[in-house]
């Protein structure tokens, strides 16, 4: 699978390495680098107007950072915090922002070739934020490309006309 930009591996030698939390069943994996660090999900101060998967702001040592529920985003149905719950600070574009996941799982090292193309749902599934499926042993994580889809238009949380 050939990398474009935005999708460069975090290892020089073809590898990523990939934080791997679950959204209901499914299991996602994020580049490890844009992680900041890994949080307990507290209450968060909404803001009257937001879109509903962004769930607030919470106040992280000083700085004010935006919460996105991702099963929200991703329209998964119900969501359900549990003990397990947590928020993942991500430092994007040197912008902090938090997700809100189900649980983080493990740390993975995948190759190019564990990594197959996502596939073309047509225009009713926007998969550009999809890097792809990765497979170790009997799991598949489906690889994000959480920069781009933090630029979405319907999330804005990065401006758009930053470079990758």
């Amino acid at each position: 699978m050939a990398l474009t930009d935005t999708q460069q591996p975090s290892g020089a030698d073809g590898t990523r390495e990939l934080l791997v939390f679950a959204l209901g069943q499914e299991e996602y994996g994020i580049d490890i680098l844009k992680v900041q660090e890994i949080r307990g999900y507290d209450a968060v101060t909404r803001i009257a107007g937001a879109p509903d998967f962004i769930k607030g702001v919470i106040n992280l040592r000083g700085h004010i950072v935006p919460i996105v529920d991702l099963r929200l985003k991703f329209k998964l149905g119900d969501v359900g915090y549990s003990p397990f719950t947590v928020v993942i600070i991500l430092n994007i574009f040197d912008r902090t922002v938090g997700v809100v996941v189900d649980g983080v799982s493990d740390v993975v090292r995948l190759g190019d070739d564990a990594i197959r193309p996502a596939p073309d749902l047509g225009a009713a599934v926007d998969t550009t934020y999809i890097l792809g499926l990765g497979t170790l042993a009997e799991r598949m994580v489906i690889v994000i490309d959480i920069e781009k889809l933090m630029r979405s238009d319907d999330m804005a949380l990065i401006d758009a006309g930053v470079a990758a």
